[in-house]
């Protein structure tokens, strides 16, 4: 692989990656005054929906964008401009139909939906959320094309526009629809207030897709000005159709598993909460704790997972198409380790600080009974974000390499392994809600392992384990001590947390550089941009 490659992969690890943190920062600092505004109560309502309309979304948008980004760019590895585009158009019309058709189905069966969340009241939530489907799915084909040509600050730009807008729309109407048909004084009107904040999710879509379709017409002159050098004639549609799902479905398949399983948690958490003798109103509001608050901490770190993983397809492609076998065992390489290097650290630190994390956001916002059951479901959830990162990094290099029927079935036998652990552990009286955390662990544990292993098969690569897990562990075990001494010597406040957090990253560092983890050249590297964004 030669240095502009590998520059390029850094670099869109690095935009990704900073986009990912703030989208996820915003969207989490969004949890603390939607937690008080709808309460967890309404957390609960809120969370009913969304994982429905992530599996749909996922089921209409999850392969396509990615099967894009790598035929765009095997086409631009080959200097064939033409069939790029081409594939852009063709996945763009399928994605928008695609998208279209799970909009109507969520309008259609939204009475079916309330049943099998065993939540009536999330009707309206539904409704207003339905068209974020079509919306999204257009974005997607517009994200896969900038990402096939390893741009990645389209997809950056509008994510953060997404959050943004998020904010700004859903609290506000949020507050209103929880006031909405309530007398003064009288309570809030939790189904109203949930579908409020959903109805804002599904305009700050609408304005992220004119952000990129915007940034797309800027764009498309300078584009077919690329040399055409290729003697390939251009590719029919029946051929690009057939060769998109080809690459697709599998993807499709493998990306819904987790959806569905958040899905399947949705319906059937609660009711087994209820059987381990606790009551439907407790458990509704602790399931709002875990898939609101908890889940939405946990999805701070896999930013960077995602991040590894979009850069990863198109450059593992690229290399691919043009038979440059060494560049395809350097990104593997290179890919595996930076999953190690971000997941370990994000783990440890996490389950040592979930208290003061969790305190640091919601410990006004929820009942003490709610607050310690969150920070415990965070201590153990935390430890998924590791397993959950290389899963990530390594169906990324096996979709490149061209081998994504992989991914899916390993998704699928940890998804089976973690709704069967769920049904066992979460029905157990004094165990419920906190059973959810061990299931995840056991599922992405179970499809870790075959991924690296077929990673290191594929890739012609030898399992690095100084490389990708003991110097990472090293590293994460000496920030993990540091933390932990200033956590027990400490009292619990926000700044003290601040302070914990900012230490635990200084240790992390210095040890990552002294082992060799981080050279010179890439801390350099990182300054040079820093010092570059800010003289703009």
């Amino acid at each position: 692989m030669s240095s502009d490659a590998r520059k390029s992969i850094i670099k869109g690890v690095s935009i990704l990656s900073f986009a990912g943190i703030v989208c996820k920062l915003i969207g989490l600092l969004f949890t603390v005054p939607l937690t008080r505004i709808i309460g967890s109560e309404g957390l609960g309502i809120y969370q009913a929906v969304y994982p429905t309309y992530n599996l749909l979304l996922t089921l209409s948008s999850a392969g396509l964008p990615v099967a894009v980004s790598r035929m765009v760019s095997q086409y631009l590895a080959r200097n064939d401009p033409r069939n790029a585009h081409h594939v852009f158009q063709t996945a763009f019309w399928l994605l928008t139909a695609l998208g279209c058709f799970c909009m109507i189905l969520m309008l259609a069966g939204n009475t079916l939906l309330t049943q099998w969340v065993q939540r009536p009241e999330a009707s309206s939530g539904f409704l207003v959320i339905a068209p974020c489907l079509a919306l999204v799915c257009s974005l997607s084909a517009l994200r896969g094309f900038m990402q096939g040509q390893q741009d990645m600050n389209p997809t950056a730009v509008s994510q953060i526009v997404e959050q943004i807008c998020k904010v700004l729309f859903s609290l506000p109407l949020a507050y209103y629809g929880s006031r909405h048909g309530i007398a003064p004084g009288s309570g809030i009107n939790y189904a109203m207030g949930a579908a409020g904040a959903l109805l804002g999710i599904t305009l700050s879509e609408a304005i992220a897709t004119a952000v990129v379709a915007v940034i797309y017409f800027r764009r498309k002159k300078a584009f077919f000005q690329l040399p055409q050098l290729s003697d390939e004639p251009p590719a029919s549609l029946r051929r690009l159709s057939r060769r998109l799902f080809s690459i697709a479905i599998p993807i499709t398949i493998g990306a819904c598993i987790v959806p569905l399983a958040q899905f399947v948690d949705s319906v059937m958490m609660v009711p087994r909460m209820v059987d381990s003798g606790i009551t439907k109103e407790v458990a509704g509001s602790l399931y709002g704790v875990f898939s609101g608050l908890v889940i939405r901490l946990i999805n701070m770190p896999t930013a960077l997972a995602l991040a590894i993983a979009m850069s990863l397809v198109p450059a593992v492609s690229a290399a691919q198409a043009t038979g440059d076998r060494q560049g395809v065992r350097q990104a593997c390489d290179q890919g595996l380790k930076l999953a190690f290097l971000i997941g370990f650290p994000c783990s440890v630190g996490m389950s040592i600080l979930a208290k003061q994390i969790f305190g640091f956001l919601y410990l006004e916002s929820l009942k003490p009974d709610q607050f310690q059951t969150g920070w415990e479901l965070l201590t153990f959830s935390s430890l998924t974000v590791v397993l959950f990162t290389v899963v990530q990094a390594t169906s990324g290099i096996l979709q490149g390499l061209g081998k994504q029927h992989i991914p899916m079935y390993t998704l699928i036998a940890g998804v089976t392994c973690k709704i069967v652990m769920n049904y066992i552990l979460v029905g157990i009286p004094g165990l419920n809600i906190h059973g959810g955390p061990y299931a995840s662990i056991a599922c992405y544990t179970v499809s870790m392992v075959p991924n690296l292993y077929y990673v290191c098969k594929y890739g012609k690569l030898a399992f690095n384990w100084k490389e990708w897990v003991l110097k990472p562990g090293l590293c994460s075990a000496a920030m993990g001590l540091a933390v932990f001494a200033l956590r027990e010597l400490l009292p619990m406040s926000r700044i003290c947390t601040i302070l914990e957090v900012g230490v635990g990253i200084l240790v992390y560092g210095l040890a990552a550089w002294k082992l060799g983890l981080l050279s010179e050249s890439d801390l350099s590297s990182i300054l040079r941009r820093l010092t570059h964004k800010r003289k703009k």
